[in-house]
This record gives structure tokens, sequence and C-alpha cells, in this order.
């Protein structure tokens, strides 16, 4: 089963709920692979002082080492993530050096937890073909559409060699013969 990008933005908003409802961490967690297409492995260790100031404002780039790369990303958080964020860290009273995704055993919760409830959420929904990289390939996939199809930045975002893979890695190729294929038509 190769993992795809959530291609319905209805789909987007219903798991989104879904899992808000569940527990507000993990619709924030949804919201924030969503929105800046980080590794799942990068946005679970993340605290609130990676993002705050300890005036309580945003920093203006939050700057990571990424796990599988190691490679410094920086990353300007859009409106929407910003929001969120704000509304979640007042609900949940938390502090500069709290994880923003606290399990409740301490610490951050692992990947395994955050892929369950993801694909919990998914299969209840019939999204299919989801895991935790669907988020990131979510990203790649709408920014590639939005950005009128401007493949070598996204290919950099994404810290990809080459642009075949970075359009493999989101779906595009698969979407454009779908497309020739309901084109020809005798």
């Amino acid at each position: 089963m190769t993992v795809e990008p959530i291609r319905d933005k209805k789909k987007i908003d219903q798991m989104y709920y879904y899992l808000k409802g569940r527990d507000p961490k993990y619709g924030v967690l949804f919201k924030f692979g969503l929105n800046t297409g980080l590794r799942i492995s990068d946005i679970l260790p993340l605290t609130v002082g990676d993002i705050y100031n300890n005036n309580g404002d945003f920093k203006d780039y939050l700057v990571l080492k990424e796990q599988k790369t190691t490679k410094e990303k920086k990353i300007k958080l859009n409106d929407a993530i910003r929001k969120t964020l704000d509304e979640y860290v007042n609900e949940q009273q938390l502090r500069n050096n709290d994880y923003l995704f606290h399990s409740r055993k301490g610490g951050h919760i692992g990947r395994v937890q955050a892929y369950r409830v993801m694909k919990e959420a998914a299969e209840a929904l019939g999204i299919e073909n989801f895991g935790t990289h669907s988020l990131r390939k979510t990203w790649g996939y709408w920014t590639y559409k939005l950005s009128k199809y401007n493949i070598g930045l996204i290919m950099d975002t994404l810290n990809h060699s080459s642009q075949s893979i970075t359009l493999k890695y989101i779906g595009v190729s698969q979407d454009q013969k779908d497309e020739l294929y309901s084109m020809v038509q005798f």
C-alpha cells in the first residue's frame, strides 16, 4: 500500500473535526502537519517554547533540525496554524517548556500512538491509503497546485533530490495519469 495525500478538502475538514473531538491535541497535530509539511517525527517533540517567545508572542520562525536529514529547517507559520495553536495552548494552559503534544504517560506522544489515532480517524471517514506521511504529502500536493505547479520550490522544501521523486511522493503523477485516461475516450 502506498500512502497517499488527502485530495479532498471536505475529507480534510472532516478528519480535523473528528480528531479534535477525540482529543484536541490530535486535531492540532493533524493541522500542524498539513500546514508545515514536516515529518511527524519532527512535529511530536515540539514544545510551546519552540513556537512562542517568553512574552507569549509567536517567534518569527519555527527553527528545528530535521531528525531524518539533520538539516536545519526554518518555517514561517501561517495564520491558520497560528490561530489553531493560540486556541489550543490557551485552552490547555500550556507553559513554555510543555510539549505541544504531551502524553498522559509523560513526555510527548509517540509516532505509533499518533499513527494509530489518525489511522482510526481515516478509516472512520473512508480515507484510503492513509499513513502519518499523508500529512506531509497532503501539504506537498496542495502547495503544488496552489503554487501553480512550482515543483522546484516544493522539491527543495521537502529536501528531495529530484522533481520526479517529489511528483511521485505527492501523488501527482498518478493524478495526471488518471486524467489522461479520462481524456481519451473512444
